[in-house]
């Protein structure tokens, strides 16, 4: 199950965002700009360039969560987001001993599909660990023909081995990330990937991320979540055709 964690984020990030856009407008000393600035008139401003579309003032604003409990399948579709700052655990320099996975629910909930699975898990587990003890071998012979200590090759045999080893992995092995948005990312992020049709795990990802930035700065992120809440659905023929459900969820999210 996916775990996240709000680790930091830019103190009082709406005072920030004003500070920066009212910056834009004024003749003031950057100072004077915030001696003025009350938790009010921050909102207020947040709220105003939401109405007029100025965004960019909101970048100021950055938001770095931990993210545990996610698939590599997870992985390929988030780090498209490239505006933004991601570290993620290696399967090149982490050994893969007895990996966790990532269980789709549709899975879970069919014994026959479960079964088979979990077996399929077992297998490439198997194998990795086959792989790797017999690439460790060669190389640790090579390294040792080479002069390298043993205790020394041993350790740079194991590391080239799982190099290779990890490619037998499955997309449902499970990993671990910490990743840096900036507030205008987010609300580009949560616009795709909070809607209905993004494929469930990050969109469960997603929705979590927003309850986070919710308590953290709720007047950047009063008005975010799949685009739909703030207009037509974008999506066309391939609506979802439950906005007013949609809407309804996001609505007690957010306790409006």
């Amino acid at each position: 199950m996916v775990r996240v964690e709000l680790l930091a984020y830019t103190p009082m990030p709406e005072h920030i965002v004003a500070s920066a856009a009212k910056l834009c407008y004024s003749p003031s000393t950057i100072q004077e700009l915030r001696e003025g600035l009350t938790d009010e008139k921050a909102a207020a401003f947040v709220d105003m360039l939401s109405e007029i579309g100025h965004e960019s003032p909101i970048e100021h604003a950055v938001f770095t969560f931990g993210i545990e409990g996610v698939s590599r399948s997870l992985l390929a579709q988030i780090t498209r987001h490239r505006i933004a700052s991601f570290s993620v655990q290696s399967q090149r320099y982490v050994r893969e001993k007895s990996f966790e996975y990532i269980i789709p629910p549709e899975i879970q909930s069919n014994p026959q599909a479960l079964e088979l699975f979990e077996q399929a898990m077992a297998q490439d587990q198997e194998y990795y660990d086959k792989l790797t003890e017999i690439l460790k071998a060669k190389h640790m012979e090579d390294f040792i023909k080479s002069g390298m200590p043993e205790k020394e090759a041993a350790r740079a045999a194991e590391k080239k081995a799982i190099e290779d080893a990890r490619y037998v992995l499955p997309n449902a092995c499970a990993t671990k990330l910490i990743v840096t948005f900036n507030a205008r990312s987010l609300h580009n992020f949560f616009a795709l990937r909070c809607c209905n049709r993004a494929q469930w795990e990050i969109r469960e990802l997603a929705e979590k991320m927003l309850e986070l930035c919710l308590e953290a700065a709720p007047g950047l992120f009063k008005n975010c979540g799949p685009a739909c809440l703030n207009g037509k659905c974008p999506e066309g023929k391939m609506t979802c055709g439950k906005i007013n459900e949609v809407r309804e969820r996001y609505k007690q999210m957010k306790g409006k």
